[in-house]
């Protein structure tokens, strides 16, 4: 067991942790018999209590059950923008013993496509703007039944906050067969009636999608006992009780999101103010409002709030926790934070596949541009990549763990969940693909990757993906993906692109770029297009990506 972090373990906090051998169900079902008229979700002015929640959570329920046919372990795609209908779904999706697909509301139709067909989910729940990208897969039968919301139907109270086109969206009731407004789909749920289904901790809860360094995206197989031990351990490391408010800024359908701003806030009685689309205003404005405590967001996210000129205007001293990750905060921006709050940021890091943070800073005592220390019952440790031979301080390897939030397996992938997971010491240890090294008091750093992962604003984006996407295109005859450096996002998308020979010369690269957007989530799109003649190879013909990312990291590339 890894041990060496333990001289600088945060004061008071216990080594273990005993995960509650619950269903996230039943988080909701305490805090709504604990504190009924509690505001669980402020939403641009208006609050939910957490009865009101638990009431629609099980009318959800009801209609995924009596209408829709969803029984145990069955799965159901949440394809929405952060709002209280994702909050209401995610958990009247548990609540039926079913199992909650968190789909990206950035994908387009071909990659939500995937999402349905891997799952094998017939029923999605869908924000009313996202509807014309999931209403292909209810045309030609690859979904049943769908619920679509408008989150603006949400909002009783004005509070002067400039609200976001998709809030503002009056609700259209969709007219295709299967699919019902979200009104119409509480009404049915409320009259038809929950059927209990007893679910306990193993059972199935979330499959968030990552991908690997080859093929499409995979899904992360993740219990209610798995999901339990971070969204209780997060408040446990970061304490948040009761009376604490919550900003929610990352995006839920990510596991960071819905760990820190939903899932934690909601096990601890917590309010979780939820902003659906970044406005570092309007945060700044509802952190005032709110009387906001906790705030879990990005370093990119963090930059822009504390930039914004106006930011003295605003009260925000009662902020009392803060931090995130995606990428490292710099030096100057983390100072800035602390001078304005006496905060610090506090970083951490976690994967999908962990649902969340297996390091974070400890924080009473954090580390700038670090990664943390292993938190409760997580061995981590470095090794070789290619032998396994464990290292020593300041040495650098791969980044392992094992702890109670680790994924089960990729969902119906044998083979990737065989090359994800190592044997030592008679424990199972996830392989990161990340390389790092660990000091003299266990404090983790990222160095680089194994895997070819670009990290556009903390989003991850896996070029394998984005290339077989790009083949699609009827100009291009080979491509690679790489990433390049950006000011703003740290760093983005680059394609490298050989044409086929009868478009050389009438294809440029803005056309790439333009077709790209049409099948792909904007993130993914490359920002950049080089045309080469030839891409490099080696003598077995196995394309020399390394090679090309290498030249685009180097001073003139």
């Amino acid at each position: 067991m890894f041990d060496r972090h333990f001289r600088v373990w945060p004061e008071g906090l216990p080594r273990t942790l005993t995960v509650a051998a619950t269903s996230l169900q039943y988080n909701l079902e305490v805090s709504a018999a604990r504190f009924p008229g509690k505001a669980a979700i402020a939403y641009y002015g208006t609050d939910i209590s957490f009865a009101r929640m638990k009431r629609e959570a099980d009318a959800v329920a009801a209609w995924l059950q009596q209408h829709c046919g969803v029984g145990k372990g069955d799965r159901v795609i949440l394809y929405m923008q952060n709002s209280p209908q994702f909050m209401i779904g995610y958990y009247g999706i548990v609540t039926a013993g079913a199992v909650v697909v968190p789909a990206n509301p950035m994908n387009l139709t071909d990659e939500l496509g995937h999402y349905v067909d891997d799952s094998g989910a017939r029923v999605a729940l869908c924000g009313q703007e996202l509807y014309p990208y999931l209403q292909p897969l209810l045309a030609d039968g690859r979904l049943a039944h769908a619920a679509v919301a408008a989150y603006g139907s949400y909002i009783d109270d004005d509070i002067g906050l400039e609200l976001p086109d998709v809030v503002r969206a009056a609700e259209a009731a969709p007219a295709d067969a299967g699919a019902v407004g979200w009104s119409e789909a509480l009404a049915a749920g409320e009259r038809a009636g929950l059927a209990p289904v007893p679910v306990g901790p193993e059972d199935m809860a979330v499959i968030p999608y990552t991908s690997g360094s080859t093929g499409r995206p995979k899904g992360c197989v993740h219990t209610h006992a798995t999901v339990m031990a971070t969204a209780q351990g997060g408040v446990l490391w970061n304490p948040m009780q009761v009376d604490h408010v919550n900003l929610a800024t990352l995006p839920f359908f990510h596991v960071t999101g819905m760990q820190s701003s939903m899932n934690g806030p909601l096990y601890a009685g917590a309010t979780t103010v939820v902003m659906t689309r970044w406005d570092r205003t309007t945060a700044a404005r509802l952190i005032q409002h709110y009387r906001v405590t906790h705030w879990r967001n990005i370093t990119t996210m963090a930059v822009d709030f504390l930039n914004n000129p106006e930011l003295d205007q605003y009260d925000i001293s009662s902020l009392q926790a803060t931090g995130g990750g995606g990428a490292a905060m710099p030096e100057a921006v983390a100072e800035k934070l602390t001078r304005l709050t006496g905060l610090s940021y506090v970083e951490g890091y976690g994967m999908s596949e962990t649902i969340a943070q297996t390091h974070v800073n400890p924080p009473d005592r954090p580390r700038r541009q670090c990664l943390g220390i292993p938190v409760c019952d997580v061995d981590s440790r470095i090794i070789d990549p290619e032998t396994g031979e464990e290292k020593g301080p300041g040495e650098v390897g791969e980044i392992i763990m094992h702890g109670p939030q680790v994924m089960r397996a990729y969902w119906n992938n044998p083979e990737a969940t065989a090359e994800a997971f190592i044997e030592r010491d008679g424990k199972r240890f996830l392989r990161s693909g990340d390389l790092g090294y660990y000091d003299e008091d266990g404090y983790f750093f990222m160095v680089d990757r194994l895997k070819r992962m670009i990290n556009a604003s903390g989003f991850k984006v896996w070029p394998s993906e984005v290339e077989s996407m790009l083949y699609g295109h009827p100009a291009i005859q080979e491509v690679c993906v790489i990433a390049t450096p950006d000011p703003k996002r740290g760093e983005t998308v680059k394609a490298v692109v050989v044409l086929q020979p009868d478009a050389r010369g009438h294809t440029d690269e803005q056309a790439i770029i333009e077709w790209a957007r049409e099948h792909m989530a904007a993130y993914k799109v490359p920002r950049y297009v080089e045309f080469v003649d030839r891409l490099p190879r080696s003598g077995t013909g196995k394309l020399l990506w390394r090679e090309l990312q290498e030249a685009e990291r180097s001073p003139g590339g």
